[in-house]
């Protein structure tokens, strides 16, 4: 008997649990019953995997991660839901990962995804792909995080906000607002810190495409323009592009408000 087998035998797998090829699985770790993982997924000791997971292939889970608990909503009542994780994602020690309630019945973290340790991710949350939450960072429930996103450690997000794609949002900021895309995000409240070019230049953008997202955002935030002004300045002003519809479509649909623009503290 092999190490890999012997540390089997010292976990807890439900008999209807499906297990792929080539997954290995730490002593001590409890896999329920309506469990999926995909092939070469690591699972470290001590894991916890509760009904309703469909863990993709090439994931790696670390000790004291609790993967598709019951939502901690008192709305919740036992409902079948389901926590999708994607391929090659990295969940870190003592993350937590909720299912779904009725409301989605879903929970879902992208493919190449990092949590890192002692992450929150709460009932049908929806993480996209290449998404980055560092330490101790916590979603409320229903929030939308689109890919590429980067959260710093211990930011706290409010329920039913969405993160736009390419954002990124420093340590310690407190999210009541919804954040658009390509931009920083900090300070409190929080608010517009700039574009994110250094991200969007190591994922390949142009400079032109870089400089007509800080075109954009000038307008919504630096011009001393309304959000509906600016929407309709960027409109006739600015020439279509994905980018530009991204982040019109994004605000139009914060139906809770976008962070605000910059501000100054004046001398006192």
């Amino acid at each position: 008997m092999n190490t890999q087998e012997a540390n089997k035998l010292l976990a807890h797998i439900h008999p209807d649990a499906k297990i792929g090829m080539d997954v290995s699985i730490g002593p001590f770790t409890f896999i329920d019953r309506d469990v999926e993982i995909g092939e070469n997924t690591w699972i470290g000791p001590n894991v916890t995997i509760f009904a309703g997971a469909r863990i993709g292939a090439n994931c790696k889970i670390y000790p004291g991660a609790v993967i598709s608990g019951n939502p901690q909503d008192l709305k919740y009542n036992g409902e079948e839901t389901l926590t999708f994780i994607g391929d090659n994602t990295t969940i870190r020690e003592c993350v937590t990962i909720n299912k779904g309630t009725s409301y989605a019945n879903k929970t879902v973290v992208g493919s190449n995804c990092l949590l890192m340790a002692y992450v929150h991710v709460a009932h049908d949350c929806i993480l996209g792909n290449n998404v980055i939450l560092a330490n101790s960072v916590n979603l409320a429930g229903h929030v939308e995080i689109e890919d590429y996103a980067i959260l710093e450690g211990v930011v706290a997000v409010q329920q039913f906000l969405k993160i736009g794609q390419h954002a990124f949002v420093a340590g310690g900021t407190m999210v009541r607002k919804s954040v658009p895309p390509f931009v920083k995000a900090a300070r409190e409240p929080i608010s517009y810190a700039g574009i994110n070019s250094v991200g969007l230049k190591r994922r390949g953008f142009s400079d032109d495409t870089i400089n007509t997202i800080q075109d954009i955002y000038r307008l919504l935030y630096v011009k001393n323009n309304n959000t509906a002004q600016a929407v309709e300045i960027i409109e006739s002003t600015i020439d279509a592009s994905p980018e530009r519809e991204s982040i019109l479509d994004f605000i139009r649909k914060a139906d809770r408000g976008i962070m605000r623009g910059l501000r100054t503290t004046k001398p006192e």
